[in-house]
């Protein structure tokens, strides 16, 4: 199990992902809706200037502009360069910050930051949500989704990778060591089927997820890995595999 990830790996998975990614992106799409509805129950806007880490292709994006009309500059930052696809018409607000925002300087201050379903590939959790707090308005809020412990669990179990990920619980605690206060803290488990472990395989690298092993699969271990797969994790007439997402609302005490 991996302590860090490779970041190289990580972006270069991502970027062969992009096509795709959308299509199979089906509990990050959950988590970014989920983020969103809970954004508009705890979040104190207005939100005039925003960051968003790890856009990237849109996904939460377009989503974020759709329902927070009071965004007058979206700064967007991805480990890839290129600009996620958003309507026309919003393009003047947005800014692109390419990059690692574990070691970026940031434009700040900001209203809102907000990721989904990107600061569990972190190397320091702790210490960006402090870098973080410093780059919030007075008020301003911090809105994230971003994976649990059980998350991808069935593969940890066949191959033993996977992230080292945090719980709700310490997160929550990084946020008040970094001076922020908790206004929503929750988690859930969304479990996806699949007819086969090949497709399961397939979702993994076309959403990226797959950033973690440089390893060939060769056919004897994609064999031994299917069996074991149906042998321990069949459900609903196919697999299942396991996602889970938590969610965090903060704010900066002005």
């Amino acid at each position: 199990m991996p302590q860090h990830v490779d970041k190289d790996l990580l972006r270069q998975q991502f970027q062969r992902a992009a096509a795709s990614y959308e299509a199979q992106a089906l509990a990050q799409r959950q988590a970014a809706d989920e983020l969103l509805s809970l954004l508009a129950l705890h979040g104190r806007g207005p939100f005039r200037r925003v960051l968003e880490i790890g856009c990237g292709s849109g996904l939460l994006t377009r989503r974020l502009l759709a329902r927070v009309s009071s965004i007058e500059e979206l700064t967007l930052n991805d480990l890839t360069p290129a600009l996620p696809a958003c309507p026309p018409a919003c393009s003047a607000r947005l800014r692109l910050l390419p990059g690692d925002i574990e070691t970026l300087p940031l434009p700040g201050p900001f209203d809102l930051i907000i990721s989904s379903s990107a600061l569990h590939w972190l190397h320091d959790l702790d210490s960006l949500l402090k870098k973080l707090s410093t780059h919030l308005s007075p008020g301003g809020s911090l809105a994230f989704s971003l994976y649990g412990p059980d998350n991808l669990r069935e593969i940890k179990a066949l191959t033993g990778l996977g992230l080292r990920y945090s719980s709700l619980a310490t997160v929550a605690a990084m946020l008040r060591d970094s001076g922020l206060a908790v206004l929503h803290s929750s988690e859930e488990a969304a479990v996806l089927h699949f007819a086969s472990p090949q497709d399961i395989l397939r979702h993994l690298r076309q959403t990226g997820v797959n950033a973690l092993s440089r390893e060939p699969w060769s056919r004897a271990r994609l064999e031994r890995f299917c069996a074991e797969y149906r042998a321990r994790f069949s459900a609903s007439g196919g697999v299942a595999l396991t996602y889970h997402p938590m969610y965090c609302i903060a704010k900066r005490l002005p």
